[in-house]
């Protein structure tokens, strides 16, 4: 703090540049947190007396160094006042010095407000900062130095989303220096750089691929063989020195989709059937590891599975090796009745993931292996969220293997798999089960309405006689009862595809019950203000639906559960 004085009084020498340049960047974790943010937050302000305090001439040989350092600092560090910090001293210095480059192109981005939002920093005003020559290597370099193996993980995923978005800026130095530098350090010891590192090769990758795609060269243009090697041999020695839980399965993971999406010539290599191995048992993992991963892990598991699936399961003719078609699914359908409940839903979700030609000839098998687990039995009555994927997998399978009337019901939802379809997901929003968590019950008729709305919307754009007035009396009926009930959320979620499906027209619903009553009550111009969770604008809209025959009975019980409530505000409602 005492620096800035001392630029003022032409006390400072300039070899504390280098010091000043560091303290920019200083963090160090302390137990759970880090110290620096006061540091950085100095530097910036010695950095904006440096405005003040000298000529311009004087500043000339640590131009660059100062410029590029206070860039990197407004959007690429973790805390706010540290960005906002450095982008003031960047202004001032653009404003008085008039030397930093492109300094009024870069102040219009990276402001005062646009730096608060940091997200936006890493993967927008990044890129627009990067196309300016003499701010890209420092940079990405920057990046792969400092923050790929940052003690904060978010900060390790932005960073490595950023390096993605800047490999067009500088594809071939990506390609022979920081490709080369990352992968030793993607299987190293310290489990921060293991994990940053993983990530970054993925993205990193993904992005040359695209983009030599792009320019009709070949995915392999950027890559050399001792690079593809080292991309194969990631997996190999994670698992050889232990995947780490809950950080390095997702990060495999997503480094299996990346090289699937990039379309790497693995086929036939014996490295697919590791990563088929590794995806299946991160998802039989599920229950060994904290609920706060398990969902993350899933999520990474289930996209490298449709990813792998897409890119190496598929043969010439769009079709699938019928072995491997049979053994995936056998597996996936009978994990479906594990006794582990995260199991079940990693294996429902699994399922959903699916592409078509692995679909195709099994459908039935697979919709009634997930009915099956939306089933509730003594055994399994607390598995709620099991419960729930199964209801979204069914949807999905759904979409991926689209709508014909008179197809087969092996490949098609057509007229005779259909009603089954509408059954399990209409039974599944009268799941009120509770137990020591509350209302779990709720997980799985949100997930209900989604798919109901989804199938719905599917069959109105292709085959709408498939839904007949029955079918969509009972889904208007239900969602009904749903937007009367006391939890906010789920009241919220009910209205907000009733009002979907009643103002869809791209061609519209058939046979919804009391139609020109329905948006008289709800019209088109209220659909995005009414709030649904403020249970004083709801239950006045939805009680006006007592008024009509069909819809009677169904929001008399939901406003009966909501006046038997424990909250009194619902109540008085």
């Amino acid at each position: 703090k005492a620096c800035p004085n001392c630029c003022f009084c032409a006390l400072f020498h300039f070899t504390v540049v280098p010091v000043i340049l560091k303290a920019l960047t200083y963090d160090e974790k302390r137990g759970s947190c880090s110290v620096g943010s006061n540091v950085r937050d100095a530097a910036c302000y010695v950095c904006w007396a440096f405005a003040r305090a000298y000529d311009p001439s004087e500043l000339i040989p640590f131009i660059n160094q100062i410029s590029s350092a206070l860039v990197i600092a407004a959007v690429f560090d973790r805390d706010v006042n540290c960005r906002r910090a450095a982008s003031a001293a960047f202004q001032e210095n653009v404003g008085r010095q008039g030397t930093f480059p492109h300094g009024i192109d870069i102040l219009t981005a990276a402001d005062y407000f646009a730096v608060g939002n940091r997200v936006n920093c890493y993967l927008t005003i990044s890129v627009y900062i990067a196309g300016f020559p003499e701010y890209t290597q420092p940079m990405i370099d920057h990046l792969v130095n400092m923050k790929i193996n940052h003690w904060d993980s978010v900060i390790r995923e932005l960073s490595t989303k950023a390096l993605h978005n800047l490999t067009p800026r500088a594809p071939e130095y990506m390609a022979n220096v920081v490709l080369p530098r990352l992968l030793p350090l993607s299987v190293g010891t310290d489990l921060h750089t293991r994990h940053g590192a993983i990530l970054a090769c993925a993205e990193i990758t993904h992005a040359l691929c695209k983009l030599a795609e792009e320019n009709n060269r070949s995915v392999t243009y950027y890559f050399n063989e001792k690079s593809l090697e080292g991309l194969k041999q990631i997996h190999q020695e994670v698992c050889r020195k232990g995947l780490g839980g809950e950080l390095m399965r997702p990060a495999v993971c997503t480094l299996i989709e990346k090289l699937s999406l990039s379309k790497m010539p693995f086929r036939g290599d014996p490295i697919i059937g590791g990563w088929q191995w590794l995806i299946n048992d991160s998802l039989r993992s599920l229950p060994l590891v904290s609920s706060t991963a398990r969902q993350h892990i899933k999520e990474s598991a289930v996209s490298a599975l449709a990813a792998l699936c897409n890119e190496y399961y598929i043969n010439e003719k769009g079709e699938a090796d019928p072995a491997l078609q049979d053994e995936l699914v056998t597996r996936y359908i009978s994990g479906l009745q594990n006794t582990e409940e995260m199991i079940r839903c990693g294996f429902s979700l699994a399922l959903g993931a699916l592409p078509r030609f692995l679909l195709k000839g099994r459908l039935q098998q697979v919709l009634e292996g997930l009915k099956k687990a939306t089933i509730i039995s003594p055994e399994d009555v607390s598995f709620a969220q099991a419960r729930r994927d199964a209801l979204i997998a069914i949807a999905k399978v759904c979409q991926t293997v689209g709508v014909k009337g008179e197809g087969s019901q092996e490949e098609y939802v057509c007229k005779d798999n259909v009603t089954q379809i509408y059954a399990t997901l209409l039974n599944g929003v009268t799941d009120y089960t509770t137990d020591s968590r509350g209302d779990v019950g709720g997980w799985v008729r949100k997930a209900a309405m989604t798919s109901l709305m989804e199938v719905t919307l599917l069959l109105v754009q292709n085959e709408t006689e498939l839904i007949n007035a029955n079918i969509c009396k009972q889904i208007m009926c239900w969602l009904a009862q749903q937007a009367a009930e006391k939890i906010d959320k789920f009241r919220a979620h009910a209205g907000s595809v009733f009002l979907t499906l009643l103002h869809f027209d791209r061609p519209p619903v058939p046979h919804i019950p009391h139609r020109e009553e329905l948006e008289r009550i709800f019209p088109r111009s209220e659909t995005e203000t009414l709030n649904w969770n403020a249970s004083s604008e709801a239950f006045p809209r939805i009680t006006q639906l007592l008024g009509l025959p069909t819809y009677q009975y169904y929001v008399l019980l939901g406003l009966s559960v909501s006046v038997g409530g424990l909250t009194e505000t619902t109540v008085r409602k």
